[in-house]
């Protein structure tokens, strides 16, 4: 394998998945904009796109794959895989069934401060009825994508999203036509998606495994084994959605504030996309290999590499969201019903998210090398230290502060999971720095400090393009980032902070 071309297709399909998936918003934005019929969407949203970014972006691989891969050498993988899914799908039937029928209280749960307003809460649990089947839709999607991606095969996997945005999006375009009615075509829209993701993926995975569905379900050790990573793995890969989640349920406390927070995480999840889930899920399977091999050169370079690649994709975006917040989120969002308010909370809210997105990108990262040694655990005990500081930060200022704490408190905590993260894998010796691992730090953030003093100017100079009632902002910031991405990659030719022989370089 070679992780940046590998890295590259998950990372070309997600991006394209983002895009798609910044129009599809972008759109919703234009009829919904942040009232209360949009927070109650996207409460009704949150919840099964949160699973969906939970199982589909690395969580269900960390526990899989290894499990699987292992099973692949014997031969018994798919009787492995076929236990696994028979077992998956009648627990998430069994789940959907009992929350569909438990909804009110399920929503008072997840959106307690929509308990104010009547109106808000019945519309809030409606959608979320329609949404929810979603959940074991993109599941069992995730299953499948889980077995593609242990064959190397990650483009149809990571390509999957897609379906979901261009529905949506199809939907919307009716938007005006639909009027009042349009909130729920889209929820339906959502769970319709959801079947046709998951029979685009059956189509691909046939050649590996194809399912037999039976209630007769074989719990042996294996099975076992892999269920008790798979929890851990969910809450310690996920964590960042997690937090994401609990941040959403606090802001329901305060009008339009769960708008404010989704959209602002829809921008910088475009970069999180690649420089943290897209490298965490490529080096696993591989990682996984080398760890039962026990080759460690390999799995040093891979780590390293891994590192090196996540921290040169995040901190130039990071750099760019922190110094032109309110200029990206106009220019994304600022149309229709999205008003200035809004732009000025979303980018008040972006710029607190921005701070952490290397953090963000580093738990993915770094959780995958403990993932390849079949260890879930240690991830998850530092995501439960993670998510409980969160709930505390957010929880004690969030009277005085509003819901801007929320993405303080998320930042706060991220950082401090990759940092307990890192210094475990150090004090096991499960990861060393090699010897120019610093000096090719350093030349990234020299780049990256450079190619952000160019975006500034850059900004500053056609601030007039940027304004609100701009028609051109949209063009004049694509083109800025464009201007700033090449002379960033250029620059960091020129001075080897990245290598073109890194392309070349096999795993």
């Amino acid at each position: 394998m070679n992780l940046i071309k590998s890295t590259g297709t998950f990372s070309f399909f997600t991006f394209i998945s983002r895009v798609s998936g910044y129009i599809r918003d972008i759109l919703i934005a234009i009829f919904l904009g942040t009232g209360p019929v949009a927070d109650a969407f996207f409460v009704a949203f949150r919840f099964p796109n949160t699973f969906r970014r939970l199982f589909s972006e690395g969580t269900f691989n960390a526990a899989f794959v290894p499990s699987y891969s292992s099973e692949l050498n014997k031969g018994k993988e798919k009787i492995f895989a076929n236990n696994i899914f028979n077992i998956l799908l009648i627990s998430l039937l069994f789940i959907v069934l009992v929350i569909e029928i438990f909804m009110p209280f399920f929503v008072s749960v997840i959106a307690p401060g929509f308990k104010g307003e009547t109106e808000k809460l019945e519309l809030a649990i409606v959608l979320t009825r329609i949404t929810f089947p979603f959940l074991l839709l993109v599941s069992l999607s995730s299953f499948f994508s889980a077995i593609l991606n242990s064959h190397n095969k990650f483009a149809a996997a990571s390509a999957t999203p897609i379906i979901l945005n261009i529905i949506l999006i199809l939907v919307l375009l009716f938007g005006k036509f639909l009027s009042d009615k349009l909130v729920y075509y889209i929820s339906y829209a959502v769970t319709f998606a959801g079947l046709i993701q998951l029979i685009f993926l059956v189509f691909f995975v046939r050649k590996y495994f194809v399912p037999k569905i039976s209630f007769k379900l074989n719990y042996n050790n294996k099975i076992k084994s892999f269920f008790n990573k798979l929890f851990p793995s969910i809450f310690s890969s996920g964590v960042t959605q997690i937090n994401i989640l609990v941040g959403t349920i606090i802001a329901s406390f305060q009008s339009n504030a769960v708008s404010y927070l989704y959209y602002a995480d829809r921008i910088y999840q475009i970069n999180l996309a690649i420089a943290g889930i897209a490298i965490g899920t490529v080096l696993l399977p591989s990682l996984s290999k080398y760890v039962d091999n026990k080759n460690i050169s390999k799995i040093n370079l891979i780590q390293n590499k891994s590192i090196e690649l996540s921290l040169f994709l995040s901190l130039p975006a990071a750099a760019a969201l922190l110094i032109a917040p309110e200029e990206i989120t106009s220019a994304l969002f600022g149309y229709g019903s999205f008003d200035e308010i809004s732009i000025e909370n979303t980018a008040s809210a972006l710029f607190y998210f921005a701070l952490g997105l290397p953090a963000f990108a580093f738990i993915k990262v770094f959780s995958s090398f403990l993932f390849a040694r079949h260890n879930t655990k240690i991830p998850f005990y530092f995501s439960v230290i993670s998510v409980v500081l969160n709930i505390l930060i957010s929880i004690y200022f969030f009277k005085s502060i509003g819901f801007i704490i929320i993405p303080i408190a998320t930042t706060i905590s991220s950082w401090i999971n990759s940092i307990l993260l890192l210094f475990y894998l150090i004090s096991k010796n499960y990861f060393s720095f090699y010897k120019n691992f610093f000096n090719k730090i350093l030349n990234i953030i020299s780049v990256t400090i450079f190619s952000t003093f160019i975006f500034y100017k850059l900004i500053e100079y056609f601030s007039n393009y940027l304004i609100y009632e701009s028609d051109l902002k949209l063009l004049t910031i694509v083109l800025l980032v464009i201007i700033t991405l090449i002379l960033y990659i250029l620059t960091s030719i020129a001075t080897k902070a990245f290598k073109i022989s890194d392309i070349k370089l096999k795993y």
